[in-house]
């Protein structure tokens, strides 16, 4: 932890020496730690100037997953925080309440007023509430209003924001489908509207297939009067809206979704801009570049400047993006900060910009200053950007903690988590020092969790010479657990996207794999965000090839300098990171001893017709993409043979599968046919079918369930437990 903050002692639970827990008992017990989900600052009565002396109510959201009823448990906290001529002083304030039906939450620009947008039982309408002092001040009924589908809560278009003068509320919705009557059961019996009941309407892929055409809404608290914006053009699809300057106008995102729309979920890459709406006029204008994707708008608090996010359309799915500036009064636009190609050698140079959005609130008090979080190599740490000399002061650079996530700053007051993989998040706040002397920043605990017991990791440094003119390294996480004098079993896992990255945060099901007695190694292939944008050029065309053979020279090397066991080694993967592993089991089918995996991509031309994200299997292997394209014999030639599945007799490690029946990513028929295939050539073969589960097979009971199975399996056939006998 950065100077100020001491760890809590805490207490753990721990197994006598010699033995370890069950899988379950593990998961449960490094799950229990609630994760903040956002927070937000009021002002007490003594007024919002920046002196010393003043006092803060700080709200915080947190979500807990509930193994025994098998929900998502959702809570509030509150603290008391001073300005005192020592620095923070922070207390806890009021108990910690659940949070029970509510969907979306917004403070009011003062902190005096909080919007809640709340699902009310047993009719399931759609409340919008504003609360107060006083109480619950008003409350619209918008389900009853029939003006809008569903309010969007999550995902890139969602948005709930109070205009300047606290009398609007701007937020994003489903448009309303012919023939359908908000609240009723089924289509309404209107003779205009027949034969309208089963027309398609095209949704935004993986997480976002009930979004198809989102709308802009203002909701008036003074009339209790809901307006749809119809002005939007009708080539785009509108979200991430805030209010303009005066209330006069809605800055917003606008994704252009014709001729049809293609997957939107973790793709930064979608053809977007930045419109200015003006509500008198009805005039919408294209504040950003034409043919590019810019995104994630935020005002400044002085109204003047505007900054956002772009990036190229089309190639790698997510790439370095640059931070671009408005100017609000002559809308000129400048680069803040440029896409990065290759970082300097030196371990703290600045690596680029990867994030999916910057903080809701991200400016500082003085309108010149911008806080971001992004991938640094295989850290995430909190940048400060001077946006008039484009200079960038990294907050977190050299912290023990390797995740940092800014939840917002209001009157220079930070608040944030850090954690890493052998600790869960702590949140801690801290005072914005003026321009020039943020360093040293002085972080004070609110919630402080105390360091796992039994588990140690490192970021190992990887080395390979074999591709003169790409860059020359990487980096892998290993976790490992602590004593013992054998050599730990390895678990290798190659992360998905393939451009993402695991950077060094807490994920409980790896901490829960160390306390099994297993080294977990992370594996940041070239290709991986915050490594620079040459990184991630240098894999397209060569998926397949160049991210197999890092993944196995990381584990080579782990083997060699690590006491590690090279006769127990197993895979533990998903998606790209699955079509990865299972390359690694037909290449090295004498290293690897088991292998779990999420649903995997195992068959690349089959996915033409059943991703959401079609483009990428052009993109990947080099090949041009439009909209008009359609499979040629050549590319499926190509995409056939960088198919693992076409080499599924090599396999010889177990094979367990778990599979989301809803994913919209990678079809769940590619783990049924590798599953098919794999028993034929008599692999030992288990298929686990999660129902409702999508790409990312995520919901409390399905994460408990899938991590349990990976485990067993592991356990089991790296000969820590005997192999049990499953049936088919």
């Amino acid at each position: 932890m950065a100077s100020g903050t001491q760890r809590g002692a805490g207490s753990w639970g721990q197994p006598a020496e010699g033995q370890r827990s069950s899988p379950g008992a593990c998961y449960r017990e490094l799950s229990r730690f609630p994760a903040v989900s956002c927070a937000a600052l009021g002002a007490t009565a003594g007024g919002r100037g920046q002196g010393q002396g003043q006092a803060f109510l700080l709200h915080t959201e947190c979500r807990q997953p509930d193994l025994p009823r098998r929900r998502l448990l959702r809570f509030s906290r509150h603290y008391s925080v001073q300005r005192t001529e020592r620095g923070l002083a922070i207390s806890q304030a009021a108990l910690s309440t659940e949070i029970h039906n509510r969907l979306l939450g917004q403070d009011s620009p003062s902190g005096q007023r909080r919007a809640v947008l709340v699902r009310s039982p047993p009719q399931g309408h759609e409340l919008l509430e504003v609360w107060d002092g006083s109480g619950r001040s008003h409350c619209v009924d918008l389900t009853a209003l029939g003006k809008h589908g569903a309010v969007y809560t999550e995902g890139p278009f969602a948005c709930l924001a109070w205009s300047h003068l606290e009398t609007q509320l701007l937020y994003v919705a489903e448009r309303s489908q012919p023939g359908h009557v908000p609240g009723a059961a089924g289509p309404a019996e209107d003779e205009d509207e027949e034969g309208e009941q089963f027309v398609y309407h095209e949704g935004w892929g993986e997480k976002l297939s009930t979004c198809s055409a989102p709308v802009l809404c203002i909701l008036d608290i003074r009339t209790s009067s809901v307006s749809v914006l119809e002005s939007v053009p009708e080539h785009v699809s509108p979200g991430q809206a805030l209010w303009s300057p005066g209330d006069t106008g809605v800055v917003f995102v606008g994704w252009w979704h014709e001729p049809f729309r293609l997957g939107l979920s973790a793709c930064s890459n979608r053809r977007s801009g930045v419109f200015h709406l003006e509500l008198a006029s009805g005039h919408c204008k294209l504040l950003s570049a034409p043919n590019r994707a810019s995104f994630s708008p935020r005002l400044s608090p002085d109204g003047q400047r505007l900054l956002y996010l772009e990036g190229a359309v089309g190639g790698p799915h997510r790439q370095c993006l640059q931070l671009r500036l408005l100017t609000w009064q002559t809308r000129q636009t400048v680069t803040v900060l440029d896409v990065v190609q290759e970082p300097t050698g030196s371990e703290s140079s600045f690596t680029g910009i990867y994030t999916d959005a910057l903080p809701l609130q991200c400016w500082a008090a003085d309108s010149r200053r911008a806080l971001l979080c992004t991938p640094q190599r295989s850290r995430t740490d909190l940048l400060l950007v001077d946006t008039e000399t484009s200079t960038i002061t990294n907050l977190t650079a050299g912290s023990p903690e390797g995740c940092w996530e800014l939840l917002t700053i209001q009157w220079d007051l930070l608040v944030a988590t850090c954690s890493a993989p052998h600790c869960p998040p702590s949140l801690v706040m801290a005072e914005l020092p003026p321009l020039g002397q943020e360093l040293p920043l002085h972080w004070v605990p609110v919630e402080d969790t105390p360091p796992v017991p039994g588990i140690t990791w490192k970021t190992l440094t990887v080395q390979q010479n074999s591709a003169p003119h790409s860059p020359q390294t990487f980096e892998a996480l290993l976790l490992s657990p602590t004593g013992g004098t054998t050599p730990h079993p390895l678990v290798v896992c190659p992360h998905g996207g393939p451009h993402a990255v695991f950077d060094a945060r807490w994920r409980p099901s790896m901490a829960a794999l160390c306390q099994l007695g297993f080294a977990v190694l992370l594996v940041n292939y070239r290709g991986s965000l915050g490594f620079g944008q040459a990184s991630i050029e240098c894999l397209q065309s060569r998926v397949g090839e160049q991210d197999v053979a890092d993944t196995q020279l990381a584990v080579e090397q782990a083997l060699r300098y690590e006491p590690l066991d090279p006769h127990r080694v197993a895979l533990l993967a998903g998606s790209h990171g699955a079509f990865i592993a299972l390359h690694l089991l037909t290449r090295q089918p004498e290293r690897y001893r088991a292998c779990a995996l999420r649903n995997p991509v195992s068959n690349l031309p089959a996915l033409l017709g059943t991703s959401d994200i079609p483009d990428w299997r052009y993109a990947s292997l080099g090949l041009p993409y439009s909209f008009q394209r359609v499979p040629r014999v050549e590319d499926l030639v190509v995409m056939l043979q960088r198919s693992p599945i076409i080499q599924a007799a090599q396999v010889r490690a177990p094979v367990l599968l778990c599979v989301g029946a809803r994913d919209r990513r990678v079809s769940p028929t590619q783990a049924l046919e590798l599953y098919r295939v794999l028993r034929a050539c008599g692999v030992p073969t288990r298929l686990l079918w999660y129902p409702e589960g999508g790409h990312a097979l995520t919901g409390v009971e399905t994460e408990a369930d899938v991590f349990g199975n990976c485990a067993r399996w592991l356990l089991q056939h790296l000969g820590q437990l005997p192999v049990e006998q499953h049936s088919p």
